[in-house]
């Protein structure tokens, strides 16, 4: 006999976006269910777990998710530039852990969470609106019927392409990376290694977490460079390319393989009865391809104006529409700048790369975070303009306006 169940809201995907949508939904009075299709939370590991101290205080996640770094090394073929400072400012994250503690916080908030459950399909009313959603569960077919949908499906974006709503990402960002054991590492430094011989499209990366473990990867933007990121990972790691000489023996414990949307912020985010958030949404930085603050920070939003809408009786998409009018405010004229400071980067030279480095070297730690951040507020290219006066108007300045 195929389940059946009833919610509030439905909340498709167990990653920290979804979770997070869950959380604030449930806290906010309604009932929620959170599926996810892997046997547990987290089970596969799909990113390198990058973001930023002061997001990790925001969100409150505990001390134990993350190795906190504070030293930024970068490294083209001639060059080589490292921006030092007295405080942690970035973090890895355990991926597993701070998903797994994500998803605990809305279970004691009242949230069911349904592991093992593949949605397919959706569930529509006469007037062709979203209702619920169906699929496979692990007793067979199951179906949850809701009020209001959030679309946390990450990159392959169930819910929405179901619905028709979109279609898949034209451009993106595909990554590989391994974890490893290495046999020195410096636990508060990461390494940002850019050109042709680590990736012709992207950049590769060593990110500690510390306890002895680095996470080495490449990422390649697509259909910019037809290269297999993990074929070119597998090349530079045997060759010991650059800083990876430096870490000793490497011991591998992981693969990790994901995708992230690098389109720009091109979707519509609210229909009726629908939310999309995180990568179903495209809400990623697109100079280092990082999203989780984003997932958290907008996912929590989403659950919040889901579960006011659901209370009302209201759930088209005129009474969603304060979430995405929310993040828009907040990131979208960002990420436009810096999609213009990434398309400038993927078209470098090896040389165009070593001149580039100089430029960043002449930033100071918070300059430095801001702009790799993506957080092209007035308030910082100002202070930027200020310090830096020639840097500031002749790079960046002309950067973000998109001129050569």
């Amino acid at each position: 006999m195929p389940e059946e169940h009833h919610y509030d809201l439905v909340v498709v995907g167990g990653g920290p976006a979804g979770s997070s949508a869950a959380y604030a939904a449930a806290k906010n009075g309604v009932r929620v269910a959170l599926l996810e299709k892997e046997r547990s939370i987290a089970e596969t590991v799909r990113t390198s777990g990058v973001t930023w101290i002061q997001n990790i205080k925001e969100f409150g996640i505990p001390d134990g998710c993350f190795n906190p770094i504070k030293n930024f090394s970068f490294c083209s073929p001639n060059n080589e530039v490292t921006i030092s400072d007295t405080v942690p400012r970035a973090a890895v994250l355990d991926v597993r852990k701070t998903y797994r503690w994500l998803a605990n916080e809305a279970e004691q908030c009242g949230v069911d969470i349904f592991v093992k459950t593949n949605i397919k399909n959706v569930i529509k009313n006469e007037e062709g609106d979203i209702v619920g959603v169906s699929g496979v569960g692990p007793n067979g077919e199951t179906t949850f019927h809701s009020k209001v949908v959030i679309d946390a499906s990450g990159f392959q974006s169930t819910v929405c392409k179901a619905m028709g709503f979109a279609e898949q990402w034209e451009r993106f960002g595909a990554g590989a990376e391994y974890e490893m054991k290495a046999e020195h590492v410096d636990p508060e430094t990461w390494w940002l290694m850019v050109g042709q011989e680590y990736s012709p499209a992207g950049y590769a990366w060593i990110f500690p977490l510390g306890n002895n473990m680095v996470r080495i990867g490449v990422g390649v933007g697509k259909p910019e460079s037809n290269v297999d990121p993990a074929q070119r990972l597998k090349e530079i790691i045997d060759k010991k390319l650059g800083p990876i000489k430096k870490l000793g023996k490497l011991t591998e414990i992981e693969f990790h393989y994901g995708l992230i949307p690098n389109d720009g912020l091109s979707r519509r985010t609210v229909f009726n009865n629908l939310i999309l958030v995180g990568d179903s949404a495209g809400q990623a930085n697109p100079l280092v391809l990082e999203g989780i603050r984003y997932a958290i920070k907008f996912g929590r939003v989403a659950g919040k104006v889901a579960s006011d809408a659901i209370k009302t009786g209201k759930t088209d998409k005129e009474s969603l529409y304060p979430y995405e009018n929310n993040w828009r405010k907040e990131i979208e004229s960002k990420i436009k700048s810096a999609g213009k400071v990434q398309d400038r980067w993927i078209g470098l030279t090896d040389e165009g790369w070593d001149k580039e480095l100089d430029i960043i070297k002449e930033l100071k730690p918070e300059e430095f975070i801001d702009f790799i951040k993506a957080d092209f507020g007035l308030s910082n290219m100002i202070k930027l303009a200020t310090h830096h006066p020639k840097l500031a108007v002749r790079q960046l300045f002309n950067m973000v306006k998109g001129k050569k």
